[in-house]
């Protein structure tokens, strides 16, 4: 939505405050269980040894527009007063957190220790138009491994379980983590002898969209491929299964052979291997996951919703070879894995499958007796929040019946009463049970800590 503008009698014009759609805010009671999140992935993250890094909000245009097809969408940049030399206009939001980090590798190169694990949680902008799961505006999680000249395949089995400990901690409902491999696809279209793999496996990549048949037509009509060679396309993207021999096996059947696809069953199998341990049906090889962006050149990942499978993905990425080529002269091949922060978050807000907390993070609201001991209250919060308690104090004197009431609305489970006179105790008072009883500064402690 716009906003518009509204005119008061008597007034100037005022901004009517309506949402721009595509950039979600929370009201604090949604925010504070984001943040809770942001902390649950922060530590899972940092406990494999994953450093934070965070890059500007903005790249050059020309950093963006080297990935393809996704530089579409960017939001450039221009000053509204800007002069002739001005150069906001070279400027764009980052569309994703991959290319930014590729860029800060490469800048840093000489300064960072190999292989380099990061991960980076930021907003990211796009411009597309907003429905249920896209947004202009979102958060990603993302995590990295990228190293010089090579980087081992077990990073590619780490990702996968790291992203599988995080959901899982965060009580995300039921998901599946799909995994192919690139070199699957292209070494079987070799095999199949067609002209351009690429083009096929951004088709391939749309079976999600539009189906089997809407894929097969176009496989035929835009990729110019024989009925026998859709058919092999079409067969390759049905296989589904989470055992490493299975799929190796199924692949075999088809009889085409190359390679490529020799390699990349190689490398699929050992990915599945490594991730046998997790319950069943977190992982499956899914042979129709192509992840049509270009730069990516082996294993390859997109998670799920099991109840919900035509929601889009809430975690992909995958392995490429030379992203960072484009900024510096070393072979620097990466493998990364992206998990969609805003839109598992705001699916499970929807469906009201999100527990709400208080609006405050406060334990105490500690009140204002008088004007007179104000200074003591605060005083009195003071120690608390010494002893690592969160204390809010009460903006005035105003009736103690206002006071509580405002705690309640706040959500804040405890009202701490200062003395009133002198020689008075401390009281404090449960909310949620409704007992008051006096208590030491120095030593309280809220039931629940």
């Amino acid at each position: 939505m716009v906003q518009e503008n509204v005119a008061a009698p008597g007034d100037a014009p005022i901004v009517r405050p309506l949402p721009i759609s595509g950039f979600p805010e929370w009201l604090p009671e949604v925010r504070v269980i984001e943040q809770r999140w942001l902390d649950t992935i922060r530590r899972i993250f940092e406990s494999y040894g994953f450093c934070s890094v965070e890059t500007p909000s903005v790249e050059a245009l020309d950093v963006l527009m080297a990935k393809g097809e996704t530089s579409q969408e960017v939001y450039a940049l221009r000053r509204l007063q800007a002069d002739a030399d001005d150069d906001s206009a070279r400027l764009g939001l980052h569309f994703d957190l991959t290319v930014p980090f590729a860029r800060y590798v490469a800048a840093h190169f000489n300064e960072l220790v190999f292989p380099f694990k990061r991960y980076q949680t930021q907003r990211v902008w796009r411009g597309e138009r907003p429905q249920e799961g896209r947004f202009r505006e979102f958060t990603q999680c993302d995590i990295d491994v990228i190293n010089v000249d090579r980087v081992p395949l077990h990073f590619d089995a780490e990702l996968p379980r790291i992203v599988h400990e995080v959901l899982t901690t965060l009580g995300v409902p039921p998901w599946t983590l799909n995994i192919n491999n690139r070199k699957v696809l292209q070494g079987f279209y070799e095999g199949l002898g067609v002209a351009d793999p690429l083009a096929v496996i951004r088709i391939v990549d749309r079976m999600d969209k539009i189906g089997r048949v809407g894929v097969g037509d176009l496989l035929a009509t835009r990729a110019g491929l024989a009925p026998d060679q859709v058919q092999a396309c079409l067969d390759l993207a049905a296989i589904r299964v989470a055992s490493d021999a299975e799929v190796v096996e199924r692949v075999r059947e088809l009889r085409v052979k190359s390679d490529l696809l020799d390699e990349g069953l190689d490398e699929l199998a050992a990915v599945l291997a490594d991730l046998a341990d997790l319950p069943a049906g977190s992982v499956v090889a899914d042979l129709s996951i192509a992840r049509g962006l270009d730069y990516y050149t082996g294993t390859v990942y997109e998670a799920k919703f099991v109840d919900w499978p035509d929601f889009g993905s809430i975690c992909s990425g995958g392995r490429y070879e030379n992203l960072a080529g484009s900024f510096i002269r070393r072979s620097l091949p990466g493998v990364g894995i992206s998990i969609g922060l805003t839109r598992i978050f705001a699916k499970l807000l929807a469906e009201g499958l999100l527990t709400l907390g208080p609006a405050s993070p406060a334990d105490v609201l500690v009140v204002i007796p008088s004007a007179a001991r104000r200074a003591a209250a605060l005083s009195t919060a003071a120690q608390l929040r010494g002893r690592g308690l969160r204390v809010e104090t009460y903006h005035q004197p105003d009736k103690l019946a206002k006071q509580v009431r405002y705690a309640v609305r706040k959500g804040i489970g405890h009202v701490w009463f200062p003395p009133f006179d002198d020689g008075r105790d401390h009281e404090v008072k449960d909310l949620t049970t409704g007992d008051q009883t006096t208590a030491d500064p120095t030593g309280w402690t809220p039931p629940s800590a």
